[in-house]
């Protein structure tokens, strides 16, 4: 897996492989612009097939699958770049995601993402606020997926808050509505239960307050539909809508005699749970209307893939904010990025680094791979690379997060060499780019702005050659002694630097 390297083209896609369904949205643009062209959507049901062992079973896979055969007509032609498919809480969830993963991207000939609850957050919202009238003031937005259901605050185009919560359409049906029958007791149960996750967040979204609240999903939009066909609004969620539906659900008993407007009939089954979410969520919001918006995950996707080829990439404010917030000594660590691409430069043929995303990832690395620091001096490289995995960072995926927080781990002392053969295919890369990075970190032990010299590198495929300027490593003891320890740590992964 690799970061999502950007080649300007004119047509762009996403895909959003939900829990429920997976969409894609093709699109051209021009000058910032976007037009779409092109809207497919399949309903799924990943979830569905997640067992208690949160393992995707062969028939849920081979349903996405045969999805993606369907969708990669359009976009396996397309530079790599230009389609950004992600991932949501189902592959979050499955622990054998790898193995599909594998077989998608194959299909599909681009890279699949698997983006955290807050990403998608930020991702909704993204697309909420491109495609949703703008208003004065906050806006709260409700994305309830098959697996999950994400919360943002936010103004104008930029998200405040963002959360996700563990609960689904799809994942309530398989808990509360497995075999389709609908009683009071049950429902109450899916309520309950929808409650109880609530709150964990409800005291912070109320204390940052919101001046309209506005819905994202099918199951929202489906709601709103279902409550127009009673004559009681127009399109809108309500309370009163709500209770009007929740009495006709327990009044028919079934959901296969569900026959009314806007809810489709592969939407049926998951209906009842939907309809106990979002009734949770109006109570304990104490909302009394939603508005539905067309935009959601896969419209901020593709924003979000505008930003990024008119250097406009979150990704980049992201990683400020991380050096901001832990305090990174910004001068020192845009020494070590300059360093380690001076050295990228000269190697990168003869390593196979010539894809973008390789020198992407370096320079990532180089500026936070001090963010460690301030928990403690003592292991700061583990502390930065926990930091990295596990923190939200709004526009990297899970597996961008891993790769940067491995850089960091293996930046100084011990590489753990097993973990980076765990990156499959991506492993003798990875290492190159830690040892690349590890060189620019001696290269400037000695903080400040001194003179550096000029080095010649040279690259095998287990081995480093670093030549100095004649005389400069006698002059400079420190650092001959940090090249001849380095050398020694590397040789324990059976690699050869030679420094002269």
């Amino acid at each position: 897996m690799r970061p999502l390297a950007v080649e300007p083209s004119p047509m762009i896609a996403a895909l959003d492989l939900g829990s429920n369904s997976f969409h894609m949205v093709l699109a051209r643009t021009s000058n910032g612009e976007m037009r779409i062209l092109e809207r497919l959507g399949e309903k799924v049901q990943l979830a569905a097939g997640i067992d208690e062992n949160r393992q995707l079973d062969d028939a849920a896979m081979q349903r996405g699958l045969d999805c993606l055969r369907r969708f990669a007509q359009l976009v396996n032609h397309l530079p790599q770049g230009a389609v950004r498919v992600v991932g949501t809480n189902a592959l979050r969830e499955a622990r054998n995601r790898a193995q599909f993963i594998r077989q998608a991207e194959t299909i599909i000939n681009h890279q699949v993402e698997v983006i955290s609850g807050r990403e998608e957050a930020r991702l909704i919202y993204l697309g909420v606020s491109h495609t949703f009238p703008a208003s004065t003031g906050k806006r709260l937005v409700v994305d309830i997926g098959g697996g999950s259901t994400e919360f943002i605050i936010g103004e104008g185009f930029d998200s405040l808050l963002r959360e996700s919560l563990q609960m689904g359409c799809v994942s309530f049906t398989q808990r509360f509505f497995r075999d389709g029958k609908v009683t009071p007791a049950r429902y109450a149960q899916a309520y309950t239960a929808a409650r109880l996750e609530l709150m964990s967040i409800e005291h912070g979204l109320r204390r940052l307050g919101w001046q309209d609240a506005v819905g994202a999903s099918g199951t929202i939009r489906a709601v709103g539909l279902a409550i127009k066909g009673a004559g009681l609004g127009n399109g809108e969620v309500t309370a009163e809508g709500i209770g009007w539906l929740k009495r006709k659900l327990f009044k028919l008993g079934d959901v296969e005699k569900l026959e009314m407007d806007g809810i489709k009939p592969d939407r049926k089954g998951i209906f009842p749970a939907g309809l106990a979410i979002i009734e949770a969520i109006f109570d304990a919001l104490e909302l009394t209307s939603m508005a539905h918006s067309e935009g959601a995950l896969r419209e901020g996707v593709l924003y979000d893939l505008i930003g990024r080829h008119h250097d406009e990439d979150i990704r980049d404010r992201t990683l400020s904010f991380l050096m901001e917030r832990y305090h990174v000594d910004a001068e020192q660590a845009s020494r070590v990025e300059s360093k380690a691409l001076e050295a990228f430069d000269q190697v990168s043929s003869d390593w196979g680094l010539d894809e973008d995303w390789h020198r992407e990832l370096l320079s990532w690395a180089a500026r936070i791979h001090e963010v460690g620091l301030d928990i403690a001096h003592y292991h700061y490289h583990k502390h930065g690379a926990y930091l990295i995995e596990h923190s939200d960072l709004p526009g990297f995926s899970r597996q961008d997060q891993q790769m940067l927080a491995l850089l960091v781990r293996g930046h100084r002392r011990n590489i753990p060499k097993q973990k980076f053969e765990e990156m499959s295919e991506d492993g003798v890369k990875l290492t190159r780019l830690c040892v690349l990075l590890r060189f620019a970190i001696l290269f400037h032990h000695i903080r400040g702005p001194q003179q550096a010299p000029a080095c010649m590198l040279k690259a095998s495929d287990d081995a480093l050659d670093v030549a100095f300027p004649d005389g400069w490593l006698e002059q400079n003891p420190l650092t001959q002694a940090d090249f001849a320890l380095e050398a020694d740590w590397l040789s324990r992964i059976d690699f050869t630097l030679t420094v002269r």
